[in-house]
């Protein structure tokens, strides 16, 4: 690793990366993760049949206030004005695969947003099946995408 640590003030400290100075741009990020239980404990999730309730409807808003609260969670993460997340659930043959993305017009990303809601996304589900299922676990949560462009309106 070369170069100075973003996240590193002049006497080794952690601390906030200033944006004050970037441009506004359209920023996106998209995260996965997985949700792996056995084949019964899948079938219920899917279905809407747990002791619980509805755990993917539970999961989804759980993963979208989790996006909206990051900065909250991760100490030095950005207050962010999202403009959009979206979290989805695919049935696989071993698990779920979760999903997010989250999107904004700011100085900084949203990739920690995105994985956040997939995480407590994924958390929520192990939550909501655990007296049913002691073979449970999350897997593979990480970024698929970041993007940035200038914003529509060209400010």
């Amino acid at each position: 690793m070369t170069g100075k640590l973003s996240h590193v003030d002049e006497r080794g400290r952690a601390s906030m990366v200033d944006v004050g100075g970037k441009p506004p741009m359209r920023r996106r990020a998209v995260a996965e993760g997985f949700f792996i239980a056995q084949s019964a404990t899948l079938d219920a999730v899917m279905d809407g049949q747990l002791p619980k309730g509805e755990a993917l409807a539970v999961a989804r808003v759980a993963g979208i206030m989790a996006a909206k609260r990051c900065d909250e969670l991760i100490p030095l993460c950005h207050s962010l004005p999202i403009e959009a997340v979206q979290v989805d659930f695919e049935r696989s043959e071993r698990g779920i695969r979760i999903t997010a993305s989250a999107s904004l017009t700011g100085k900084t990303g949203v990739e920690m947003e995105a994985l956040t809601a997939v995480s407590v996304a994924a958390l929520t589900l192990y939550d909501m099946t655990k007296a049913i299922d002691r073979e449970l676990r999350i897997e593979g949560i990480r970024l698929l995408e970041k993007t940035k462009e200038p914003p529509a309106d060209g400010r």
